[in-house]
């Protein structure tokens, strides 16, 4: 009536199993840990890609205007609040603005340039480059604004 140790069911011979050198290898991968490093590389990359896009931090004024389809990548010159003026992400100068323009335009003088402008900067400012650009030949030249958000 009692549990007699003879048998192979007790936990004394699955443990002589395991350390025999009889017993099969386990060939199952187990997959959690990777789908768990996949899912935190995942999040990384969502929180870090909207980062990685910015370039000149602008406050720009707020708009109704739709947005502008574009198939490749514009030029943009940005204004930021102190005046400073920028192409791509590099601060270049206000006489220096034109010749590099002309030099990196793929298009000539009908490449899209978008020009930001801070919505504290002066207008002053954002005109003189408004009046480069179009002095220049430049024919597609567009302000940058935020969609306004409704109250």
């Amino acid at each position: 009536m009692g549990m007699s140790g003879g048998g192979g069911g007790g936990w004394q011979s699955r443990r002589s199993r395991r350390r025999g050198g009889g017993g099969a290898v386990m060939s199952e991968i187990n997959v959690t840990p990777m789908v768990d490093v996949m899912l935190v590389l995942l999040i990384i990359f969502m929180v870090a890609a909207p980062m990685l896009t910015v370039g000149v931090p602008l406050d720009l004024p707020q708009t109704q205007a739709q947005a502008v389809s574009q198939d490749r990548e514009p030029l943009v010159v940005s204004i930021n609040n102190e005046g400073k003026v920028f192409l791509q992400d590099s601060e270049i100068s206000v006489d220096e603005l034109v010749p590099k323009l002309q030099a990196i335009a793929k298009a000539g003088y009908d490449e899209r340039i978008f020009v930001r402008g801070d919505k504290t900067v002066d207008y002053g400012a954002v005109m003189k480059v408004m009046g480069r650009l179009s002095g220049a030949g430049f024919k597609r030249v567009a302000l940058v604004s935020e969609v306004e958000q409704g109250n």
